[in-house]
This record gives C-alpha cells, sequence and structure tokens, in this order.
C-alpha cells in the first residue's frame, strides 16, 4: 500500500468480479487495487458474482480495510441457449430462463442500492465481461463505469469473449485494456471507447533476491492455458546437462494428475518438485535463480512482473502483447516463440549456465519492473477518474 494519500479527491469505487475470492491473477489484481485505492483515502467495496469454488479459494486476511460482497451464496445455473422454434417452446427450460432473469435482476438490484448510496465522483470498475452482465442490469446513471478486459485481444477472439465484451463493453465510459498493442486491436474491432492500463507490481522488494540456489521456479494454475506441459518437454532437454538444477513448480489445478504422471513419463520426477499452492510468492522465488513461464496464453500476467520485481531474470513464451510490454527480450529476459520448447529451453539452459548472464538479467529485471510500481499505476487510475469525468 503506498503512503501517499489523497483525502481532498476521495471517491466512492466499486470493483465488481465474477469473485471477491477465486484464486488467480484477477482476483490479486483486485485486492491489491483495493488496497492502493483504500490507501490514497477512497472508500472501496469489492463485489463478487459468486463464491469462488471451494477448491479454488484465497484466503485472505480478516479483516480487509474494504467492504466485499458476493451476489450470490451458490453459482447460478447455466443454461444452454433456447434455439430454433423447438427451444422457444420448451416449457420447462423457458421457465427456468426466467427464473434465472428474474434472479439477476434481483442481484442487480442490491448493487443498484450500493451505488445510489455513493457520494457524487463514483466510480464502478468492471474487471470481467461476465461480471457487466450483472452491471449492465443494474442503474449507474450518474457514475463511470469502467469495464476491463485481462487477457489479450487474441485470447478473447479465440473465444466467446469478444462478441460478449463488444456487446456488453459497448456504452461503458472507457474500456481498459493491457497494452496499447491489445487496445489498437480493440479499436480496429469496432470500440471506440478503449484505453489500456497495465497492471501493477504485487510488491516492490528492497532489494533483489540473491539468485544463488540451482532452481527454476514456475508459479501458476496447473491448467492448459498455462502450458505447464510444455514446460515439463523443456525440462527434459535441460535436466541431463544440469542434473543438478531442479524445476520448483508452484500451483495447483485440474490438470495435476495429467502433468505429474507426464514427469513420471518423461523421467523427471527427481528434478521436478509440486510444491503446491503458495501465498508467498515472493519467498518461493527467494531460492530460485530462474523463473520459466510456457503459457500459451496471458493477458498481463502478474506472475512475471513478481519475478521480475524480486531480480530473478525470466524465460518465457512470447504468447501476448502483455509478455512482451513486460520483458524486453534480451535485455531483462528472455523470449522464445510460442509452442518452440527448444528455444524455451535453450533460453532456460542458458541462463542455468552463464552466472553473470543471469545476474545481468536479474539486475535489469529489478530496475526496469519498477515502471509498473503501485504509486504510478495508481496515479493513472486517478487520472483517468479526473479526466473522464470533464
Amino acid at each position: 500500500m503506498t503512503d501517499q494519500t489523497t483525502v481532498s479527491g476521495a471517491r466512492d469505487i466499486f470493483i465488481v468480479s465474477n469473485s471477491v475470492d477465486e484464486m488467480g491473477g484477477v482476483t490479486t489484481w483486485t485486492h491489491q487495487m483495493a488496497r492502493e485505492f483504500t490507501g490514497r483515502g477512497h472508500t472501496v467495496h469489492v463485489i463478487g458474482v459468486t463464491p469462488a469454488p471451494a477448491d479454488r479459494r484465497h484466503e485472505f486476511p480478516d479483516p480487509l480495510p474494504y467492504a466485499t460482497t458476493t451476489l450470490y451464496e451458490e453459482h447460478p445455473p447455466q443454461l444452454k441457449a433456447l434455439r430454433g422454434l423447438k427451444g422457444k417452446l420448451n416449457a420447462v427450460e423457458r421457465r427456468r430462463y426466467a427464473a434465472r432473469s428474474a434472479a439477476m435482476q434481483e442481484r442487480a438490484d442490491r448493487m443498484t442500492a450500493l451505488f445510489r448510496a455513493a457520494r457524487p465522483g463514483a466510480v464502478v470498475i468492471v474487471t470481467q465481461v461476465w461480471a457487466m452482465e450483472w452491471v449492465g442490469l443494474a442503474d449507474t446513471s450518474g457514475l463511470l463505469v469502467i469495464g476491463m478486459s485481462h487477457e489479450s485481444y487474441d485470447a478473447s477472439a479465440g473465444s466467446s469473449r469478444l462478441p460478449r465484451v463488444k456487446r456488453h463493453y459497448k456504452d461503458v465510459d472507457r474500456l481498459l485494456v493491457l497494452t496499447p498493442e491489445d487496445a489498437n486491436k480493440w479499436i480496429r474491432a469496432g470500440m471506440d471507447n478503449v484505453g489500456h492500463m497495465p497492471n501493477a507490481l504485487p510488491f516492490v522488494p528492497e532489494r533483489p533476491v540473491a539468485r544463488s540456489g540451482k532452481v527454476v521456479a514456475s508459479v501458476g494454475r496447473l491448467s492448459h492455458e498455462k502450458g505447464v506441459d510444455m514446460l515439463l518437454d523443456s525440462w527434459a532437454e535441460i535436466s541431463s546437462r544440469h542434473p543438478d538444477w531442479k524445476l520448483r513448480i508452484y500451483g495447483a489445478g485440474d490438470e495435476e494428475q495429467a502433468l505429474l504422471a507426464r514427469t513420471t513419463e518423461l523421467g523427471l520426477d527427481g528434478s521436478v518438485e509440486w510444491m503446491g499452492r503458495t501465498n508467498d510468492v515472493l519467498g518461493a522465488l527467494s531460492e530460485a535463480s530462474v523463473f520459466a513461464q510456457a503459457s500459451r496464453a496471458e493477458g498481463f500476467p502478474i506472475t512475471l512482473l513478481e519475478a521480475m520485481a524480486a531480480g530473478v531474470p525470466c524465460a518465457a513464451f512470447d504468447c501476448a502483447p502483455g509478455v512482451r510490454e513486460i520483458i524486453r527480450d534480451g535485455e531483462d529476459g528472455l523470449l522464445a516463440r510460442l509452442g518452440n520448447v527448444m528455444e524455451l529451453g535453450g533460453h532456460i539452459s542458458a541462463l542455468i549456465s552463464d552466472k553473470e548472464l543471469r545476474d545481468r538479467m536479474g539486475e535489469a529485471a529489478f530496475k526496469n519492473v519498477k515502471r509498473y510500481a503501485p504509486e504510478e499505476i495508481t496515479d493513472r487510475w486517478e487520472a483517468l477518474f479526473a479526466f473522464l469525468e470533464r
């Protein structure tokens, strides 16, 4: 939290997400910015649509210095689209749709009541397009509404989210994406209210870690999107050349068992350490000398920011504009072409083999990543609020 406080310009700020407490980058961003805004004297209220699944729930300190609300006690039912005449004549499904719509409006009305109690100049920040479906049903008249997409344009275009973003965010005061490159793509796709805002550093250590351990670290969900299977394929080429080094993987997810089996299949059980989830990323990085990320898709990955803030040089796939915004290839990290496991493995191996290289890149990372310091990013947010009020 920043020490700076600007109470004279204090606002009510609502941050609305799919969930208040589901593990992941959006939740990390939400609570970090809630703390930063609170530290500036703003009154923050974090709103989630549904509770997180029990196995993906992030534990937060109690009490938090801001209010939180979850609109549903359990996840609302997911219904199939009513297609064609047969769908429209299906009375059972129509009743289910009507019940779900009524429940959505009831939850939106709860948000309306919170919004109506806000002071003039209040802001609603919607971090995910699914949550915007509820905000769109609420009365936000007189409030600034800022929508966000925390993924790359290409990731949205490869899913159902692109048409949903265009539909649900078309009338917000600003749609914020993560990089100028992605903003230009959304503008070309027909959105005329687009800006860009990077994520902030979750922490700013006073000094880099020692980079003395023979550990390559990776932090993230064990899911297809995060590409841990490709990281294992890269490590299979590395481990025989560097048998005294370990690949230490932090995270959990639905691909865990498949990845454990793949580790055994590749003969890597002795060189890969599965650490499970961690709420202490800086502590995890303190024993690492290299950070590796093999994601198939990213937005503006907080794990890369964390590694660089700790002074750990990164090797990653160039899978999104946000990655190449964060890493200056050849200066403070190394980028490989997406999916090229041999190239990624070569980059990791180069950092393992050359202490001078990893120290130089680690020191450059520690310095360069400070352009995303929390106070800098919070200043940009407050400047945006003031601009949109004009």
